[in-house]
């Protein structure tokens, strides 16, 4: 037996070696915590089958995205080449249309006894003038110039511009009644519009009679 044993007795080194134990146990979880902490801030590794997935799905969408701005392009270099083809000739197209008028406006100035009592000569040559006229018109319309058919129809400020107006009671209002210069368009666009008069004063649509309304008139 000890001194110390002697001095302080059995339970005394009990609790002794007890707190030891405490301090142990306790510097041993600590030491684990320290471990756990430090191996929590060290980043996993990637798994390289899901890096190879998500490189793979953003090279898809790269590639439909490129696609699909390549198919954009491609629609619209094949419009604007159509539109060119189409439409690069609506400035002699126009031109050429006022040659026609003149040729018209030339026929339309010979009146209708000098036509009939003219001799062969007049005549052959107001035949040939009409001829180049019509020649000259299925030209342009081989190339897609087309004469708008104005009279009779609605008015339409997308393909008339009217000139004036003629009170008329007898047809709906904003009829065109009549076509001072002829228009024409090429394609889907205007080439010019048509130089019209509308009826003014006719009666207007009427408004539909609802089925309540025609319920309550029959009762």
């Amino acid at each position: 037996m000890t001194d110390e044993t002697k001095k302080h007795g059995p339970d005394a080194t009990a609790a002794e070696n007890s707190a030891e134990a405490v301090a142990s146990a306790l510097e041993d979880a600590a030491n684990a915590n320290a471990e756990s902490e430090a191996m929590a801030e060290v980043p996993a590794e990637p798994d390289p089958l899901e890096v190879l997935k998500a490189e793979n799905a953003e090279l898809r969408d790269r590639f439909l995205r490129l696609a699909a701005d390549m198919d954009n392009l491609r629609r619209r270099t094949e419009r604007e080449i159509k539109d060119a083809k189409s439409y690069s000739v609506a400035g002699f197209a126009r031109d050429m249309l006022a040659v026609s008028d003149n040729l018209r406006r030339a026929l339309d100035a010979v009146p209708t006894e000098m036509r009939a009592a003219a001799d062969a000569g007049l005549t052959t040559l107001l035949e040939g003038v009409e001829m180049t006229e019509r020649s000259m018109l299925s030209a342009l319309e081989r190339h897609g110039v087309k004469k708008i058919e104005a009279e009779g129809e609605k008015f339409d400020p997308h393909f008339h511009q009217a000139m004036f107006e003629i009170p008329n009671a007898e047809v709906p209002n904003n009829t065109v009644m009549q076509v001072v210069q002829a228009g024409y368009t090429i394609g889907e666009r205007v080439l010019r519009p048509a130089l019209v008069g509308v009826a003014k004063g006719g009666p207007k649509a009427e408004a539909p009679v609802s089925e309540a309304a025609s319920g309550q008139k029959n009762d």
